[in-house]
């Protein structure tokens, strides 16, 4: 293993000037700084993490807190994209990561208990329902800590543009003639909030109405909910001739219950997803959704969680915004 000490008997100096060279000392000489840089990559030297912590108070190791109510973990295709994007451009920054959970061997942690056990740098927060106290506890730690499709004050956080995508979808569902539009939404969170929102203010600007019994509960992630609010929304009198979905997931479900009543999509009732997983572009009819860019967000978030552990006390947090693009697909039909 290549050693400090070696790396300054090549290059004719002292541990300690290799020691600074390597962490961008100002008092090294910009010659001597690149010979020893260079002898090091030459050499196959890896700096010790242990050591290096000591040094820079750091551990270049961000937590990440992932929780989804659907409890599919890492086979969510949404959220498993976001994660990718995480960590790859955490090692790009030069950060570890690691996952955050409630229990070490046979003592339960809070979430900011483990957080400080680890001694993370920061800490990416991946969805979480609303009014948890244990992670309002981990915002207020002090940990730099940023969230993902999720909004709490005081820290930074990256968010799909939700508006700006349901009034995408309302419109081109309108353009094709729709005028009975109603909504399986998910379950009370920020994004289901937006959503709701988002749709009632496009359909009033269309002047469309949204009748009560149009706008249902569902779940994310959820076939069976999605099946049981499509089988509720076609057996009223005036049913809706398209649906839109939570998540493309929960369209199979409708999709199912649609099919189980001798109906079809597009032909009987229109359909609408969001997410624009890989899964719903293989389908036939190919799915109509808005796709929301996910490894993106991971990206930003990675960036945003390293920009609040470097910048410290004047970190001010960031609200970034990613934007969706429609697939119009084909389970819309013209009317």
């Amino acid at each position: 293993m290549v050693t400090i000490k070696a790396i300054a008997r090549q290059c004719g100096c002292s541990p300690a000037t290799v020691s600074k060279a390597l962490n961008g000392a100002p008092d090294v000489g910009h010659e001597m700084m690149c010979r020893i840089r260079a002898a090091a990559e030459e050499m196959g030297y890896i700096p010790n993490a242990a050591a290096r912590a000591l040094k820079t108070a750091r551990t270049y190791n961000f937590g990440v807190l992932f929780r989804e109510g659907s409890r599919t973990g890492l086979a969510h295709e949404f959220f498993s994209l976001v994660l990718n994007g995480f960590q790859r451009r955490s090692e790009e920054l030069g950060y570890d990561i690691s996952f955050i959970g409630t229990r070490l061997g046979d003592r339960d942690y809070t979430y900011a208990e483990h957080a400080r056990y680890r001694n993370y740098d920061g800490v990416a927060v991946i969805t979480i329902p609303d009014a948890d106290p244990p992670i309002r506890e981990l915002v207020d730690s002090g940990i730099p800590t940023v969230t993902v499709d999720h909004e709490f004050n005081g820290c930074g956080c990256v968010m799909s543009d939700n508006v700006q995508g349901m009034r995408d979808l309302v419109s081109y569902v309108y353009a094709m003639g729709h005028r009975k539009i109603a909504f399986i939404h998910g379950e009370t969170t920020v994004v289901t909030r937006v959503r709701v929102a988002a749709f009632c203010r496009v359909c009033a600007e269309l002047g469309l109405p949204v009748p009560e019994g149009y706008l249902v509960p569902g779940v994310f992630h959820d076939p069976a909910a999605s099946a049981a609010a499509t089988r509720e929304l076609m057996a009223l009198r005036d049913r809706p001739t398209c649906i839109f979905y939570p998540d493309d997931i929960s369209y199979l479900g409708g999709l199912q219950a649609i099919e189980e009543m001798g109906l079809s999509v597009p032909e009987d009732v229109s359909a609408v997803g969001y997410d624009g997983i890989f899964l719903g572009q293989q389908l036939r009819p190919k799915l109509t959704t808005l796709r929301q860019q996910a490894d993106l967000m991971g990206v930003r978030a990675a960036e945003e969680l390293a920009r609040a552990v470097s910048e410290g006390r004047t970190y001010l947090p960031g609200r970034i915004v990613i934007p969706g693009q429609l697939l119009p697909g084909e389970t819309v039909r013209r009317l």
